[in-house]
């Protein structure tokens, strides 16, 4: 069956976020404090400019495996460290009002350039992955910033339900997975306006934060999305402002929001970011222990309680349960934007973090099958000596 005008999407497993993930209490500050993944972990700040380093490079409009550009220009910062620093400074992802959608190529920021490649070791680059037919793509070593893949990594293009994983880490910085909220009575006009793929909240029943999120991040449920937009903006100019205000923060100045969910409003273009930010992005999301533990699972079933009905979800990552080592994170489809996908694996001590965009319309799992291809690829890469 061919998706939805978003993405296509079903049904999941429940409990308090400390309980499934492990990481205790989540801590009150706008990062997490720092875990067992920190040593393994990466550097936000590392990886946007990582992929933009293609444009400066000349390479960022083809397929690139080249290790001479593979290192992120970065220093290492921590898991304490705020979002702002995770980025660099630059204009406001908003100013960019009218892009060319796939032409136009972000740049490095000049206060990075200067800064040197990590240290450590690298992996072997060879070749590069075959029959990928996504249009944009990156993909990185999440501990050292070493791009090993490229296709178009700066070029800005329409993300769809990506678009959730900036909703989510809004919602998370307020840290109340607990808190009720009640789903307005807007939605339902909201999601039967767009065709847009849901679970079916029913206004006035009343879930928590977390229960919403599970929602939104696995089955990619547009009400969800709404639900909790509506709460955190309060309204939904309120909270995409605060999505853009976000992404200026994050450094990313080619990612722009006009939705909380990816729905292609007012036009099909108008959400849109780059591979190389979104892996950025993509990043500072999985740095939430919450997060990950949500975007890791194939399945979650609410069952029914007081205030709310129940609800059973079934992840639209064909990769997750599927694919050895993925751990997430997000589907998307429209039809200017295609099939996208973020995912990040681990396997035998190697982090990658990726994406593809534009994958073909050709099934559901279009993004995925791209996804694993370049996964393989890399996976198969030696280290480097």
């Amino acid at each position: 069956m061919m998706p939805n005008a978003l993405d296509c999407h079903s049904r999941r497993n429940r409990a308090d976020w400390p309980d499934i993930y492990g990481y205790g209490t989540i801590a009150s500050s706008l990062i997490p404090a720092p875990t067992r993944w920190s040593v393994m972990r990466r550097l936000a700040a590392r990886l946007v400019i990582a992929g933009l380093a293609f444009a400066i490079a000349g390479t960022a409009a083809g397929c690139s495996a080249t290790p001479g550009l593979a290192y992120a220009k970065g220093v290492t910062s921590s898991r304490t460290a705020s979002p702002a620093s995770a980025g660099s400074s630059g204009s406001s992802a908003s100013s960019l009002a009218s892009p060319t959608v796939g032409a136009v190529n972000a740049t490095v920021p000049a206060a990075e350039q200067s800064k040197t490649a990590p240290a450590g070791p690298s992996i072997t680059v060879v070749g590069a992955p075959k029959a990928v037919k996504a249009k944009a793509g990156i993909l990185v070593d999440a501990t050292t910033g070493q791009v090993l893949w490229a296709r178009n990594a700066t070029e800005v293009r329409p993300i769809a339900s990506i678009t959730k994983v900036m909703t989510a880490l809004v919602v998370m910085q307020a840290n109340q997975p607990n808190r009720g909220i009640a789903v307005p009575k807007a939605v339902k006009n909201y999601v039967a306006k767009y065709g847009a793929n849901a679970v079916g909240l029913i206004p006035g029943q009343v879930l928590t934060v977390d229960e919403l999120m599970h929602m939104m991040l696995i089955e990619s449920a547009a009400d969800a999305a709404y639900t909790l937009a509506n709460a955190y903006g309060p309204g939904l100019p309120a909270f995409i402002g605060k999505m853009n205000a976000e992404a200026t923060r994050l450094g990313l100045t080619h990612t722009h929001f006009t939705s909380p969910d990816g729905l292609p409003y007012p036009s099909e273009t108008s959400t849109y970011s780059t591979p190389a930010e979104l892996v950025h992005l993509g990043e500072v999301a999985m740095e939430y222990p919450e997060f990950r533990g949500i975007v890791k699972l194939r399945y979650y079933t609410l069952k029914k309680g007081k205030g709310h009905g129940a609800y059973s979800v079934t992840s639209s990552n064909e990769l997750i349960g599927q694919y050895p080592g993925v751990v997430g994170i997000k589907t998307g489809f429209t039809d200017a934007a295609g099939h996208t996908l973020l995912f990040e694996a681990v396997r035998d001590g190697r982090v990658l973090i990726g994406d593809v965009l534009g994958s073909p319309p050709t099934g559901a799992g279009a993004g995925a099958q791209d996804a694993a291809k370049v996964l393989t690829w890399a996976f198969s890469l030696k280290q480097a000596s």
